[in-house]
């Protein structure tokens, strides 16, 4: 197997923990699987790439640590979006955190603004680079420079393990969280 950037990887392959007993049990509908995950309260994050020529970028909540040593973190990224193939092309990211007052941002982002799609989308907020060449959003709480070591092939979605080469914070702010349905600010 391969990394992105053509390197061999040499991995403990994924195996099969399930019992016969539990993999005949059916699953939830997509419906339901959508309506519970919606109480899951969840950073919002700017999720972008560049391939040197165009970026990209969407909103997101499926971003998560995997370990601080060595760096990395998992960003998962529907397969439809073009930003998807700048990840795949370039095998580098951005991880922006969103504070409370970026929800428009967000909205932007997510596709909630009307007319606003594409490279428009970097036209709110004031953005900049840092490591990879992954635009980076100022003033977020905080921004992870990242290349992807490896990607998960996941239904609908893509699984980018990611190894952090930079991270700018800031020390105070509201957090921006998306919980059932809506953009809420939690306090610090």
């Amino acid at each position: 197997m391969t990394d992105l950037t053509g390197n061999v990887v040499h991995q403990t392959p994924a195996r099969d923990i399930s019992t016969p007993a539990l993999a005949d049990l059916p699953l939830v509908t997509p419906l339901e699987q959508r309506n519970g995950m919606r109480h899951l309260a969840a950073a919002v994050s700017i999720i972008t790439a560049t391939d040197g020529t165009h970026r990209a970028g969407l909103t997101a909540t499926a971003v998560c640590s995997v370990t601080t040593d060595p760096p990395r973190l998992v960003v998962f990224v529907n397969k439809n979006v073009y930003a998807n193939n700048l990840i795949q092309t370039s095998a580098a990211l951005a991880v922006n955190v969103l504070a409370g007052e970026q929800e428009d941002v967000a909205r932007v982002f997510a596709g909630m603004v009307e007319g606003v799609q594409g490279e428009d989308r970097f036209g709110t907020g004031s953005w900049t680079t840092l490591v990879s060449g992954a635009p980076v959003l100022d003033n977020t709480l905080s921004s992870f420079d990242c290349r992807v070591i490896k990607m998960f092939d996941e239904s609908t979605h893509h699984a980018f393990l990611c190894e952090v080469l930079a991270v700018r914070e800031r020390t105070d702010g509201e957090a921006l969280v998306y919980l059932n349905g809506a953009f809420r600010r939690l306090p610090q």
